[in-house]
C-alpha cells in the first residue's frame, strides 16, 4: 500500500511501504527518484545513504541490493537526470523547438536538472558528466552558427556562450518559481538571437 509524505514544497509525494515488494526496476526507480530529490536539497557532500533510504522510505538494507556506495548512487542520478534530458531535447540540432523543450524538461524535473548544472559541476569526481554535456552543446551551438557567422573567435565565443546563458537562464527561471514557461523560452530564445547578432556584427 502506497503511502503519502509531504514533500519540501509541502506538496504530497507516494512512496512506497517499506515492506513492500516491487519489481527491481521499480524500485530502483524509487531509490533514483528520491535519491535526486535528496541530493538536490543538500548536495553531494552532505547528503549521506541513510538520507537517501528516508526519502525512499525504504530500509538500509534494500538500498544497498541497489547501489554499494553513495558514489555509485550519484552517478546513477546524474545519469537518470543526463537520460531524461535528452530524451526530451534531443541531441541532433537547433531548432525553433529546442528552447521551449529544454524549459519543459526542467520543469518536469527541476531537481534533476538543478544537480547536472549547478551541483554535479562542484564536484570534481563527477564533472565529466556535465563536460560531456556542455561539449555536445558547444558542437551542436557551432554547426548551428556556420554560415550565419564567419569561422573564428567571434563564432567560437557564441557556441560556447550560447549554452552557457541557456543552462543558466533556465535555472534563473527555475529559482524564480518557473513563471509562464511559454514566455520565458520566447525570451530566452531572443537573448540567443542578440548573443548571435552581437558575434556577427
Amino acid at each position: 500500500m502506497a503511502r503519502e509524505y509531504p514533500d519540501r514544497r509541502g506538496a504530497s509525494a507516494t512512496r512506497a511501504e517499506p515492506g513492500r515488494r516491487l519489481p527491481r526496476a521499480e524500485r530502483r526507480e524509487q531509490i533514483l527518484a528520491a535519491a535526486t530529490r535528496a541530493f538536490a536539497r543538500t548536495g553531494y557532500a552532505a547528503t549521506g545513504l541513510e538520507d537517501v533510504a528516508v526519502e525512499a522510505g525504504v530500509t538500509h538494507v534494500i538500498l544497498y541490493r541497489h547501489f554499494t556506495s553513495k558514489n555509485e548512487l550519484y552517478r546513477a542520478v546524474l545519469d537518470r537526470a543526463c537520460d531524461r534530458l535528452t530524451g526530451s531535447v534531443g541531441t541532433g540540432n537547433y531548432d525553433e523547438d529546442s528552447v521551449p523543450a529544454l524549459v519543459r524538461a526542467a520543469g518536469d524535473d527541476p531537481d534533476g536538472f538543478r544537480l547536472l548544472f549547478r551541483h554535479a559541476v562542484r564536484e570534481p569526481e563527477f564533472r565529466d558528466v556535465v563536460d560531456g554535456l556542455r561539449a555536445t552543446s558547444t558542437e551542436i551551438a557551432q554547426r548551428h552558427l556556420t554560415g550565419s557567422i564567419p569561422d573564428g573567435p567571434w563564432q567560437d565565443w557564441a557556441a560556447r556562450l550560447i549554452p552557457a546563458f541557456t543552462l543558466e537562464a533556465v535555472i534563473a527561471w527555475l529559482d524564480a518559481g518557473q513563471p509562464d514557461p511559454d514566455r520565458a523560452a520566447r525570451r530566452i530564445a531572443d537573448a540567443l538571437h542578440s548573443v548571435i547578432h552581437a558575434a556577427a556584427g
